[in-house]
């Protein structure tokens, strides 16, 4: 069990204004940002970090989605950090997700879910590693 997960407000989440909604209700929920960055990623970029769905049917169709628009990059230290946060933003599929999650309150569709959350410690730690170096993180 890590105290470390990675997250990222995803470019529907910037464009529908609601960074600062989701931000409150992570730092509410017990969660401290020890890195964070607002960038916006390149197609390339976007094809490295999802690599590991490069075969998959929705794997253009998620790069071009991710390239689109800003996006809130972070990195979120709690007990439990992994699981709890995977809690918080609820399942990936808004309608599916439970009342008061992330999900449940800003996502639109199953594809335009607001937030990513790692859903291993392993995971957590490529990711973080992907968008911030040491010293970037307090």
């Amino acid at each position: 069990m890590s105290d470390k997960t990675f997250t990222m407000i995803k470019p529907d989440g910037i464009a529908n204004g609601h960074a600062g909604a989701i931000l409150d209700k992570i730092i509410k929920a017990g969660f401290k940002i020890t890195a964070m960055k607002y960038l916006q990623l390149t197609p390339e970029r976007a094809g490295q970090f999802y690599s590991i769905h490069k075969e998959r049917p929705f794997y253009n169709d998620l790069i071009k989605y991710m390239s689109s628009g800003p996006i809130i990059a972070a990195v979120l230290e709690k007990s439990n950090a992994v699981e709890d946060y995977r809690t918080l933003i609820g399942a990936t599929d808004p309608t599916k997700a439970a009342p008061g999650t992330i999900r449940n309150l800003f996502a639109k569709s199953i594809d335009a879910n607001a937030v990513h959350g790692s859903d291993s410690d392993a995971n957590a730690d490529i990711e973080a590693n992907f968008f911030f170096s040491g010293f970037e993180r307090f």
